[in-house]
């Protein structure tokens, strides 16, 4: 049985399923041997593993207990990593209280055969399942029949969008994986306009110069460690010009937020007790032993904190206020823009209520 890792607590587990996380091959080079069958897909000889390859298997000593998922890719593995979160979320309740503990492992850049190969044999020996995105048909195949030469669980998430998208269109793929040398990556308007959101969101981040407000096309509030920054980066990846606020007990907040068009400042809240202990998770990874000194994560001043800020956003009613409790970015981030959108452009869409 391997250790069960410390790192990947029910927190984790539920909200921030780790991948990438090296995996545990002890003694592999040696011991290693050819699939079952007589018949292999793979004319490498496992017993002497390319320097690419171990390289990625390396032994760290500690792996999570749990049923395995390998993810693979030709590019950079977000298609895979995020469709498998996603999905993960169905289970959250069974992550949680782990009945059914996962460990994941994101193999990123592969598009040599030889390495899906020893992939697809690890994958049997920890009987692991294996999701993949292999831009490349014939990869996608020879992965495909593989797995089911070794009795490896496998899908392909990428294959039946794709097959949509070329009966829709009439059109046939290009089967180069994003980023390949031979696929051009000119530079858009969206690509221009995506880093300067970033550039501005980031200048923008913690109240840093309020004068700029007017340019944010998104302001977000908020007291401390209600998600304001992640949200914030998050957004400007999507080609929004983000600004953030934060809300102390005391200090003023820059009058130039009352001053700009107030549909779309947006507040955030969150509930006290999940608030109080991720100032706690922060002060100790930090070592602020001057926050942990004053009462930055004591419950009293955490509620009145909240309340502080719950009555900002009763003073103005235009703010939608957002509940991140329980809520990744992502799910955050796609309210916040819906709601934008919504105001923005009035349009006929199912309207989301302000307290969300």
């Amino acid at each position: 049985m391997p250790k069960e890792s410390s790192k990947l607590n029910r927190w984790s587990m539920a909200r921030s399923i780790r991948s990438g996380r090296p995996l545990r091959w002890p003694d592999f080079r040696k011991k290693a041997g050819p699939p079952p069958s007589s018949s292999s897909p793979s004319s490498s000889n496992v017993d002497e593993i390319p320097p690419s390859i171990s390289d990625d298997f390396e032994d760290n000593g500690e792996v999570a207990a749990g049923k395995a998922i390998f993810m693979v890719s030709d590019g950079t593995g977000w298609t895979v990593e995020h469709s498998v979160r996603v999905a993960l979320g169905q289970f959250e309740y069974c992550l949680t209280n782990r009945r059914c503990p996962v460990n994941t492992h994101l193999f990123s850049g592969v598009q040599d055969m030889d390495k899906l190969m020893e992939i697809i044999k690890q994958a049997r020996k920890e009987g692991a399942l294996l999701l993949y995105t292999l831009a490349d048909p014939l990869a996608a195949k020879a992965v495909e029949q593989s797995c089911k030469l070794w009795g490896v669980p496998s899908t392909d998430i990428l294959r039946p969008t794709t097959e949509a998208i070329a009966s829709h269109f009439g059109a046939a793929p290009s089967g180069i994986p994003r980023g390949a040398p031979g696929r051009k990556s000119p530079i858009t308007e969206e690509f221009l306009r995506r880093n300067e959101a970033i550039a501005f969101t980031i200048k923008q981040d913690d109240g840093a110069r309020p004068q700029n407000l007017n340019r944010a096309q998104i302001v977000l509030v908020g007291v401390s460690r209600t998600g304001k920054t992640p949200l914030s980066i998050y957004l400007a990846q999507k080609g929004y010009k983000v600004a953030n606020v934060p809300i102390v007990i005391g200090l003023e907040l820059p009058k130039t937020l009352f001053e700009i068009d107030q549909e779309k400042v947006f507040g955030l809240t969150i509930n006290p007790v999940v608030l109080q202990s991720i100032r706690n998770a922060r002060t100790r990874s930090l070592k602020l032993e001057s926050l942990m000194r004053n009462n930055y994560s004591e419950m009293d001043h955490v509620r009145k904190e909240l309340e502080y800020a719950n009555g900002i956003f009763m003073q103005n009613p235009v703010w939608p206020v957002i509940d991140i409790t329980g809520r990744a970015v992502e799910e955050t981030a796609a309210i916040v823009v819906r709601m934008y959108h919504d105001r923005k452009q009035k349009c006929a869409l199912p309207r989301i209520s302000k307290q969300c």
